[in-house]
C-alpha cells in the first residue's frame, strides 16, 4: 500500500459518522447491511449519509452492491486488512509490541507521575 492509499484510508476514517459506519461494518462482517439500518441512528441526511459511505468505499474500506433499489454495503476484508498491514508494517516498522494489540490499562501509579 501506498502512502497516497493509506490517507484516503485516514481521510475517510477521520470523520466520526463514516468511523462509526467503519466500525458498525466491521462488527457485522461479513453480513451485508442495507443503507437504510446503517442510518439509523444518524441525525445525517440520506444525501451525506451517502456521501460518508462513497467515501469509505473510495478509500477501499467497504463495498457497496445493489439489490433491486435498495444499496447493501459490507466491510471490504482485503482492503481493510491492507489499512491495518500498513499501520503495522509501515508505521509501526513491524513493532508488534506497540502496534500488535490492545494497550494494557495504566498502573495507577503511571496515571500519577502523568499528571
Amino acid at each position: 500500500m501506498t502512502p497516497r492509499i493509506a490517507l484516503s484510508g485516514f481521510s475517510a476514517l477521520s470523520h466520526p459518522v463514516r468511523l462509526a459506519l467503519f466500525q458498525t461494518l466491521c462488527r457485522r462482517a461479513p453480513e451485508r447491511v442495507a443503507a437504510g439500518e446503517l442510518a439509523d441512528g444518524f441525525d445525517v441526511p440520506p444525501s451525506t449519509m451517502t456521501g460518508h459511505l462513497q467515501a469509505l468505499e473510495r478509500a477501499g474500506l467497504i463495498r457497496s452492491e445493489r439489490r433491486s433499489r435498495f444499496m447493501l454495503y459490507s466491510l471490504d476484508e482485503a482492503g481493510a486488512q491492507r489499512f491495518i498491514r500498513y499501520l503495522i508494517e509501515d508505521c509501526c516498522a513491524n513493532r508488534t509490541d506497540i502496534c500488535g494489540g490492545a494497550p494494557s490499562e495504566p498502573k495507577t501509579n503511571d496515571l500519577q507521575h502523568a499528571s
